[in-house]
């Protein structure tokens, strides 16, 4: 496999963190599922930078998201698969 877009840590995560520099609306991306070691693709639909998130299913608004297999927040906006996930449109749940 080519060194990966973005990782996944588990299977019940619905984000994946991009490793890559200039991933642009459009392009094919290519991840790694680290607990099952499989290849996953998902369509970028935004540029997304290094370091953020992509929504590897569609995440309706109110919907948990998990990274690492943890909540780390929830959907404030409906997210489509291959959308960028960040501070615009995810929020804690601790206020």
């Amino acid at each position: 496999m080519a060194a990966p877009d973005f990782l996944v840590h588990e299977t019940k995560d619905t984000v994946g963190v991009i490793v890559v520099e200039g991933i642009e609306a459009g392009q094919d991306m290519t991840g790694w599922m680290m607990d099952t070691d499989e290849t996953i693709t998902v369509k970028a639909l935004d540029p997304i930078p290094l370091g953020h998130k992509v929504a590897l299913q569609d995440i309706k608004d109110g919907d948990t998201i998990f990274k690492y297999s943890n909540d780390i927040g929830k959907a404030v906006a409906d997210i489509a698969k291959g959308g960028h996930v960040h501070v615009h449109n995810v929020k804690t749940k601790r206020w």
